[in-house]
């Protein structure tokens, strides 16, 4: 794992949760090379800042981003999080 990036961890999860809207905590954490209480952590933090819903479905929950609202930092608050997304979400598949 590099020493530093540049997005943080919270930026990472939002990533992780556009691509695949019912990832589990264990694969999130994974991925972003985090714990999962971290992820959990993280997950929850993006709820309270209404960037991330959570609704259970059976035993798993499914996660949807509201790509409208901006950066938090005051020198990225006039971009949107789902234009971040769309620059570093996976290009499709032809």
């Amino acid at each position: 794992m590099p020493e530093w990036t540049f997005l943080t961890n919270h930026a990472h999860v939002l990533l992780c949760i556009a691509r695949d809207p019912g990832i589990r905590f264990r694969d999130l954490a994974g991925q972003v090379g985090i714990t999962e209480r971290a992820a959990q952590r993280i997950v929850a933090d993006l709820a309270r800042a209404g960037y991330v819903t959570t609704t259970r479905d059976g035993r798993r929950n499914h996660y949807q981003l509201d790509p409208s609202l901006p950066l938090r930092h005051p020198l990225e608050h006039r971009h949107l999080i789902g234009e971040l997304l769309d620059i570093l979400r996976d290009p499709p598949t032809p």
